[in-house]
């Protein structure tokens, strides 16, 4: 049996399925607000595309092998401004109707830098002839470090030693799929350090990150397709932060579009497909004077992904 999307083309997403869609994505724009000690909850633009980083369950959507790596940089000529690095590979496992890879990523924010690398396993099951349910289980290692010192503030108690930490990682995700929409769960950075009773502890840098995410494609006409999407991400301690985007594709070539996010961020996004080579290109600048928007200040993102092996002839388009 096929448990693979590229066997459901051209066909319609069922109303139950797209309600549940729909409700989703509106649930993203909710933003949610606490001050605590904050973490650095992984994100990039171009998560429509390649959401295995977020939800390795994704791994699934695709029946081709691939492997994909993105910069993402803020050019504000101030050491620390945050930037973000991520190499990830997804290998099909078709005898066994599922996938495996990893995942390698860095985050870097001011004094804060946060180094992520993971394998996962991914399985998908057929819950009817267009529905698809992918769950997944990632492990791996994180690094947390954090330069106090280099700030001017040494009577502080809470800024008098430096912090470098690793722990051990793990992670889970879900993912209800067909060949025209996604919408998943996934938590996958699952510390226990931060479930039980060490949590207590004011030094706590390992915290969980909970992530909804969800996509429809809508196919316009023979030549036009247009995706919306949306992205939710949480971390104990700092507010939910919400990304919707919207892409209009051009005979599978070429895409267009711009996103929006709660945090007062806007991005205008480029995709390029060329046979198995797809390069994503897309500017972020803030909409408000407290992010301080201007050229100087937006973060620019590269992503460059090459599918391979069995499948890899047919289009992807989720």
């Amino acid at each position: 049996m096929n448990l693979l999307r590229s066997s459901f083309y051209n066909r319609q997403l069922p109303h139950d399925a797209l309600k549940i869609s729909l409700i989703a994505v509106l649930c993203l724009c909710y933003t949610f607000k606490s001050s605590a000690q904050s973490t650095i909850p992984f994100s990039y633009s171009q998560y429509m595309n390649n959401l295995t980083p977020i939800n390795s369950a994704y791994a699934m959507v695709d029946q081709a092998g691939s492997i994909t790596g993105a910069v993402r940089k803020q050019f504000t000529g101030i050491e620390g401004a945050p930037s973000t690095y991520l190499v990830n590979a997804n290998i099909p496992l078709p005898g066994l109707g599922a996938a495996t890879g990893f995942i390698v990523q860095s985050d870097q924010i001011a004094i804060e830098k946060q180094i992520e690398a993971n394998f996962f396993f991914a399985k998908s099951i057929q819950l009817d002839d267009r529905n698809f349910l992918a769950v997944s289980a990632n492990a791996g290692i994180s690094s947390y470090k954090a330069n106090y010192l280099l700030i001017d503030n040494n009577n502080d108690p809470l800024f008098n030693a430096n912090v470098n930490e690793t722990r051990l990682n793990a992670g889970i995700g879900m993912l209800l799929y067909s060949d025209t929409y996604y919408i998943g769960f996934s938590m996958p950075q699952l510390t226990f350090r931060s479930l039980g009773t060490a949590s207590v502890q004011g030094d706590n840098y390992f915290r969980n990150h909970y992530y909804l995410a969800g996509a429809y494609l809508a196919e316009l006409s023979d030549d036009f397709k247009f995706k919306p999407s949306g992205l939710a991400v949480y971390t104990k301690g700092t507010p939910i932060t919400a990304n919707i985007t919207g892409i209009i594709y051009m005979k599978d070539l070429l895409g267009f579009g711009a996103g929006y996010t709660t945090n007062s961020q806007a991005s205008f996004l480029l995709d390029v497909n060329v046979g198995n080579l797809h390069i994503g290109y897309s500017y972020q600048v803030g909409t408000n004077g407290s992010n301080l928007s201007g050229y100087n200040n937006a973060i620019h993102e590269i992503m460059v992904g090459f599918r391979f092996g069995e499948g890899s002839s047919t289009p992807k388009d989720l």
